[in-house]
């Protein structure tokens, strides 16, 4: 059984948009209630994830999770949903026969959600944050009005794609083949255009999911595409990286040749809930506590889960999800691989705890980056 939902914070009452009523409101934490424990921020539970995420590994090595069958990621309140009937499972991912490395994995993400979000403090509802984490959500997760569900997206792990068929579902796109450069803002809708009343009923009512990647793998996607491609991030971030971690650098460096090292020494120092978007932790982006996603997919099972999701809401069949371009080269295990192996190893632990939630509670194995597996 789970705990008893924290008391969420009083949502304004008037119609005043949320976005004001987010800036008006005083930072800080936000309480459990009247004499409650206040809630607990991630770097509190870091050794407890740790610990069962090492367990959990273990787990998945010796197979002892094989034969346990899948728990939904929360339990099913709202069986009259035409999506809840559709559903061979909720919140569980549909699997093929014969592939138990998949069925582990979902077996040990919503086994270990469950775990870690049934913990006394942590938040139950989006009012349950402090202001600052509520804006970030509420700012990542799309609206579908007419197909009834919320996408958190996450940059890096496909979200343009997914903004495209928002976009065709929605009629202002014809179909998700339509070659032009992706406007993320308009003719979208976000939870942080809407009222808290409004809020509340899709987060009640509405099909919830999101992706998710390897955090590592995302990482080095978004060093290649922004550092390698994307001037505006050579500028903004790129010559201060270049600036505060490469001696002899000079005082306006391009910012166009920054290291991977370089990189992960800039993510060591930053604060996880003010980075960038594309490489801010999944947990800060989606919060899969304070809102119940009743599917979880993965990047590395991405069309199959895509239509399978697009099925679900019931999108007419001439909807599928993008393919993949065929001149687009994702960041691959093996050159992530050899991107870990060629950072100095004490740079690797510093940086693994601020997404020790992502591969814990998404069940992606932390990297093997010994001598003996660099040297293979």
């Amino acid at each position: 059984m789970f705990p008893r939902p924290l008391t969420p914070l009083a949502a304004p009452n008037g119609a005043e948009p949320l976005g004001r009523a987010l800036r008006r409101a005083p930072l800080g934490r936000a309480r459990a209630g009247v004499g409650g424990p206040p809630l607990l921020l991630p770097s509190m539970l870091m050794f407890a994830v740790i610990v069962a995420s090492s367990g959990l590994l273990l787990m998945i090595e010796r197979g002892i999770l094989a034969e346990m069958k899948p728990l939904p990621l929360h339990p099913p309140n709202r069986e009259g949903a035409p999506w809840r009937q559709a559903l061979p499972r909720p919140g569980g991912l549909s699997l093929e026969a014969g592939d138990p490395d998949l069925q582990v994995r979902q077996d040990v993400r919503n086994r270990t959600l469950r775990a870690v979000c049934g913990q006394p403090g942590m938040p139950r509802d989006p009012w349950d944050l402090p202001v600052g984490q509520r804006r970030t959500l509420l700012r990542h997760i799309l609206v579908s009005d007419r197909y009834r569900f919320l996408y958190c997206y996450v940059p890096k792990v496909a979200c343009s794609n997914w903004k495209r068929v928002l976009k065709v579902l929605a009629g202002v796109l014809d179909n998700v083949d339509v070659r032009l450069k992706m406007d993320h803002r308009n003719d979208l809708v976000f939870l942080a255009d809407l009222r808290p009343e409004e809020i509340r009923y899709r987060l009640q009512h509405y099909f919830k999911f999101l992706f998710v990647r390897d955090p590592l793998e995302r990482l080095l996607s978004a060093y290649r595409n922004k550092f390698g491609e994307i001037r505006e991030y050579q500028q903004r971030y790129g010559a201060e990286i270049v600036r505060r971690y490469r001696a002899g650098a000079g005082p306006s460096p391009a910012g166009d040749d920054v290291t991977f090292p370089e990189f992960l020494r800039y993510l060591v120092d930053e604060d996880p809930e003010r980075m960038n978007e594309h490489w801010m932790p999944v947990y800060h982006l989606c919060q899969p506590c304070a809102v119940r996603y009743d599917f979880i997919g993965s990047y590395e099972r991405l069309e199959a889960d895509a239509n399978q999701v697009l099925e679900w809401v019931r999108a007419p069949p001439h909807v599928r999800f993008p393919a993949r371009q065929a001149w687009y080269r994702p960041a691959s295990p093996e050159g992530l691989h050899y991107h870990l192996c060629s950072a100095p190893r004490a740079l690797l632990q510093d940086v693994l705890p601020k997404y020790i939630l992502d591969f814990s509670l998404f069940a992606y194995p932390l990297p093997n980056v010994t001598r003996e597996a660099c040297h293979q």
